[in-house]
């Protein structure tokens, strides 16, 4: 249906703005208030309003914002505000036949060039809305850049807090230590001088008294100093402090050399990309994602010097990343329907490359080949992972490792990414053996027909050298030896099997999520658990 007010967000009607309600585009294409998308935001996940796409998401913040919407709204305030009396009610009148052809020739182009300067004024407002969209993004980020500074500046302040607390403990025992030595010093003058054997006792004892309390001062400070916390606290937040110091100050920093721009008919955007060295949608590469898993050494063990390069690096690593945070890097195949395209997010560390799809490719999104990534995986360690859900959420991720180098484990690989087309993304566990028994195992992987009759092999032999295993974990193929059609169904064990029972043609094991799986046999209706999600770990 079509939207006659692209200037309101479709849930809550309110016209965009700038501040609470700036449009931000979801990778399914759809536009939404910032507002309405936090509070759509349910445990991580993202259901659109519009298709019901899913979402992984926390913060409305991680989806790109709509300049184009900015801009064109904005466009639209300023029609607005066109006094009715200056539209023109009727037709132009035909031009005075007292003009000469040469004059009327004149007014034509005359109106050809302000109706092309008109143009142009439109484009550079366009580019102008976007622009002010991207200071508006800078602008936020320095304030959380600014709060970070507070949170190392509260820091460095406790810290020393601590500091003087210890100096002050160090200054009292100090003094405690000054008067124990004096009277020490005392007693071997007034031993140099006794006379009569009462003098020497009373002295003596006097010596012990003394020495006792001297004695108990050096336990004592060799029990209280130096105060563990206080000194790891005084290091760490120091060295966290100075890099952090180090990271933004360089050699050029303050006198770097203004950046030449080579055309200057190029938009503001281009410029400032230009400018701030930003990567372009082009320029997303393997070695980018495999940078990020491998931070730049910022510093050199002798001297702790961050060198310029590191920093230039470590610039462009930190941009990718935040590229990828946001949703906004997605690997893409073209093929004779056109293209689909595949998220790829990270989390804990980790990047997941997640199946292919035919979905709009989120705006402002920065795109690599599907086949440059699914490329860098290494047949002998490869790592797939379903995303089990019920109840209307997801409950967990299941990662499975796969056999090195087998064909069911090829084609379990093919149906996790969406190369050939189909993908094991929103299909169903169909049924449950042996619940509660040993050899407890449940069956899933129909992508065809999602009841247990569908799952036709991708591959054209699927014959090779499997294991055999008796233990929970265990992925392998449900119907034996692989061939029919049903060959793409697998099944994996939740409990081991009776000594001397094997599950024939395993070919992987279950590494973290085992107990996602067991959760979902101990659900009341095992088909109403759905792959809500799946997809291969990038071994960057």
């Amino acid at each position: 249906m079509m939207d006659n007010n692209p200037e309101e967000c479709s849930v809550c009607f309110n016209n965009y703005d700038d501040t609470l309600l700036r449009p931000r585009t979801l990778p399914c294409g759809h536009t939404f208030c910032s507002q309405c998308i936090d509070n759509a935001i349910k445990n991580g996940q993202l259901n659109c309003p519009s298709c019901r796409a899913q979402h992984t998401a926390t913060a409305a913040t991680q989806f790109p914002i709509s300049y184009g919407m900015e801009a064109f709204i904005r466009k639209l305030k300023g029609m607005e505000v066109v006094p009715v009396t200056t539209v023109p009610t009727k037709p132009n009148k035909a031009p005075t036949r007292g003009i000469s052809k040469k004059l009327r020739s004149l007014v034509e182009e005359q109106k050809s060039s302000i109706s092309s300067l008109i143009t142009s004024c439109e484009e550079v407002l366009s580019q102008l809305g976007e622009y002010r969209g991207q200071l508006g993004d800078w602008k936020t980020q320095h304030l959380q850049l600014q709060d970070r500074l507070y949170a190392l500046v509260e820091q460095n302040k406790s810290a020393m807090k601590l500091l003087e607390l210890e100096d002050t403990s160090v200054v009292d025992m100090t003094t405690q230590g000054e008067e124990g030595k004096t009277q020490l010093q005392a007693m071997l003058g007034s031993l140099d001088t006794v006379n009569t054997a009462q003098e020497v006792g009373t002295t003596i004892d006097t010596a012990d008294e003394c020495s006792i309390k001297v004695e108990d001062w050096v336990q004592k400070c060799q029990e209280l100093f130096p105060d563990v916390n206080t000194v790891h606290t005084s290091v760490k937040v120091q060295e966290t402090i100075r890099e952090a110091l180090e990271m933004t100050t360089t050699e050029t920093g303050a006198t770097a050399d203004p950046v030449h721009l080579g055309d200057s008919d190029s938009s503001i955007m281009t410029k400032v990309q230009e400018i701030t060295g930003e990567i372009s949608q082009k320029e997303i590469t393997v070695e980018d994602l495999r940078r990020m898993s491998e931070p730049v050494k910022r510093l050199v063990e002798a001297g702790r010097v961050v060198a310029v390069k590191s920093l230039v690096e470590a610039g462009r690593v930190v941009a990718v990343k935040s590229l990828v945070e946001a949703g906004r890097v997605v690997a893409v195949q073209e093929d004779q329907d056109g293209r689909r395209s595949a998220r790829i997010t990270l989390q804990d560390g980790q990047l997941y490359l997640h199946p292919l799809l035919r979905q709009p490719t989120p705006a402002h999104a920065h795109t690599i080949q599907e086949s440059d990534v699914v490329g860098v995986l290494d047949p002998s360690c490869t790592l797939a992972f379903l995303d089990l859900g019920w109840a209307g959420s997801t409950r967990g991720r299941v990662t499975i490792r796969l056999t090195p180098d087998t064909p069911l484990a090829r084609q379990f690989v093919l149906l996790c990414t969406g190369q050939r087309g189909h993908t094991f993304r929103n299909t169903k566990l169909l049924r449950v053996w042996n619940k509660g028994q040993p050899g407890e195992c449940v069956v899933g992987g129909d992508y065809e027909s999602n009841d247990g009759k569908g799952g036709a092999p991708l591959l054209p032999d699927l014959r090779g050298q499997y294991r055999e295993s008796g233990q929970a974990g265990a992925v392998g193929s449900w119907w034996g030896l692989p061939g029919g059609p049903t060959s793409a169904q697998f099944v994996i064990a939740t409990r081991d099997r009776q000594a001397g029972h094997l599950w024939p043609y395993v070919f992987g094991d279950v590494v973290s999520g085992l107990d996602v799986v067991r959760a979902a046999v101990n659900h009341s209706d095992i088909t109403e658990v759905t792959v809500v999600d799946c997809g291969v770990v990038l071994p960057l």
